[in-house]
């Protein structure tokens, strides 16, 4: 297959509306690396390419279906047949939504992101939340290292859904999903 075919039918699957889409494996191709790719994601999750905002939606999810980031922490566009770098402010992907069935210990919360994925809180998709300027910043693994930040108001019903839990760190607010639990802050602290 040509990089031309491969870039053709990730725009069909793009075009279909990406719902049944599967994701290319690009944790498994090891291409070599062609370069920059002038393709920055900032932290507000627009993309831009040589300074110029991309403006095409299906092209950005495209672009956004073939990310990897790699141990070393570089983030890449990847094909069969070449890789290269691409430019991350903070985290890739946005989470936009939450989503939660059930309650306590019990429930599932699922976070969709600006690009369409759907990561369910649980061991394989852990959420960390970091303070930046004494505010918290939290953040849901998407897939392989790749991660979203999480919108206020996603990160707002996260809080208004936390429990007071005890850990190794001392009681900490923050909710269960799959399984385990998650801290969003300690007890007492102002999340909001």
């Amino acid at each position: 297959m040509t990089v031309a075919d491969f870039i053709a039918s990730l725009q069909r699957e793009a075009a279909a509306g990406g719902e049944a889409r599967s994701l290319p494996p690009v944790d498994r191709w090891n291409p070599p690396d062609c370069g920059n790719s002038f393709i920055e994601i900032l932290k507000d999750g627009t993309w831009k390419h040589e300074g110029v905002r991309m403006t095409r939606e299906s092209l950005v999810r495209l672009f956004a279906s073939i990310l990897r980031k790699d141990e070393d922490g570089t983030t890449w566009l990847v094909t069969p047949v070449e890789k290269v770098r691409v430019t991350v402010e903070d985290a890739p992907f946005l989470a936009v939504r939450a989503d939660r069935e059930g309650a306590g210990r019990d429930q599932t919360i699922a976070f969709t992101t600006n690009m369409g994925d759907i990561a369910v809180l649980g061991p394989d998709h852990p959420l960390r939340v970091e303070l930046h300027d004494g505010e918290p910043r939290p953040y849901v693994l998407v897939r392989g290292r790749l991660e979203a930040r999480v919108l206020r108001a996603p990160f707002y019903e996260l809080v208004e859904w936390a429990e007071e839990e005890a850990t190794p760190e001392g009681p900490r607010l923050g909710v269960w999903s799959g399984g385990a639990f998650f801290p969003v802050g300690p007890v007492g602290a102002h999340l909001q």
